[in-house]
């Protein structure tokens, strides 16, 4: 395997995520990028559009119709600590990429150290920039580092969720059901971009304020999830797509008609200028991915749940999944994930 080397910039870069890990998973809710010259703004918009805009499947091709052979079959990619669809494409494009021939070693960072480390070449790809909402301030910086390897996700988004069988539609609902669902809207850490959003935005928005907002951690609204739909209780929390929570537990979202909650982002791969140019034929697989909600929660669910692998051992749960799932590599391979 060649050396990777972890890069300096990460204590440079650490303030300026504002999103707050949470548990095991991402909470989502980051911000937009700070002001600049008109000629970084500039920039910002155009990694807005080209990035936040991508639709899955765009740049899918046959890996069998790419010409030459690539350059290097050892793979670092970096999965960004605490956000679960990271360790899952991470892991899923390993499984695929190692039966090809490669070498593949998935490292964890924080995401600024992950930016970093690509653009300058010591990491090879990410598989979780988050777009127009959550990275531009990355992509400002290091944008004309890194190569666009194709987005796989465009439901990304932070949202009010209750189980599937209880009477809220909407988020409005709340106000007037508030007795239905014990009075309480549970939530995640403190501070997290979901808490802030929730208890800034979504709250007044909505009218919300009789109802108790239940401010921990992400494991304790977990924890409320499981209980209440064991019993058959009704449950109100804060979550965000993707997560394992919607294939464990019958859960759907709320309606949000006032966008409080925000927007949906766009989830894209990366590589550094050099991986794309030396390694085209892993550069097409990774082009081609493409998951959607069922398919990323239930992954994740295998990985993560505690009555499934736990996050204790990534490799075997996307073995479990592949399984059930046996076209999907193919599919991957040849560039028809997203054929009916």
């Amino acid at each position: 395997m060649k050396k990777k080397h972890l890069v300096a910039p990460a204590a440079v870069l650490a303030g300026s995520l504002l999103l707050a890990g949470c548990g095991a998973s991402n909470s989502g809710g980051g911000t937009a990028a700070p002001g600049g010259s008109d000629a970084s703004n500039a920039a910002t918009a155009d990694y807005a559009k080209t990035w936040g805009e991508c639709k899955p499947g765009s740049s899918a091709k046959n890996v069998a119709d790419i010409q030459g052979e690539d350059k290097d079959k050892d793979i670092t990619i970096g999965a960004f600590n605490g956000w679960d669809e990271s360790f899952a494409t991470a892991h899923l494009l390993k499984a695929v990429l190692t039966k090809e021939g490669y070498n593949v070693k998935v490292d964890a960072y924080e995401a600024a150290p992950a930016f970093a480390g690509t653009a300058k070449g010591d990491i090879d790809v990410i598989t979780d920039v988050w777009m127009p909402v959550t990275h531009p301030q990355y992509l400002q910086q290091f944008g004309d580092q890194l190569e666009q390897l194709g987005c796989w996700y465009d439901n990304a988004k932070l949202t009010m969720a209750v189980n599937d069988s209880s009477p809220a539609k909407s988020i409005e609902d709340l106000a007037t059901m508030s007795d239905q669902y014990g009075g309480k809207l549970y939530g995640i850490e403190p501070g997290a971009g979901l808490t802030k959003q929730t208890k800034e935005k979504a709250i007044p928005e909505y009218g919300l304020d009789k109802m108790q907002f239940v401010v921990s951690s992400t494991p304790a609204m977990l924890a409320q999830v499981k209980k209440a739909t064991s019993a058959n209780e009704n449950v109100a929390v804060t979550l965000w797509r993707p997560h394992w929570a919607y294939s464990a537990y019958p859960m759907r979202d709320l309606e949000d008609p006032k966008g409080a909650m925000g927007g949906t982002e766009v989830i894209n791969s990366a590589s550094s200028k050099k991986f794309a140019q030396d390694n085209p034929k892993a550069a097409q697989i990774i082009k081609n991915l493409q998951l959607n909600d069922k398919q990323l929660s239930d992954l994740e669910n295998f990985m993560m749940s505690p009555d499934e692998f736990d996050g204790k051992d990534n490799d075997a749960a996307v073995a479990k999944w592949l399984e059930q799932n046996p076209d999907f590599a193919e599919k991957l391979k040849s560039g028809q994930l997203g054929a009916a």
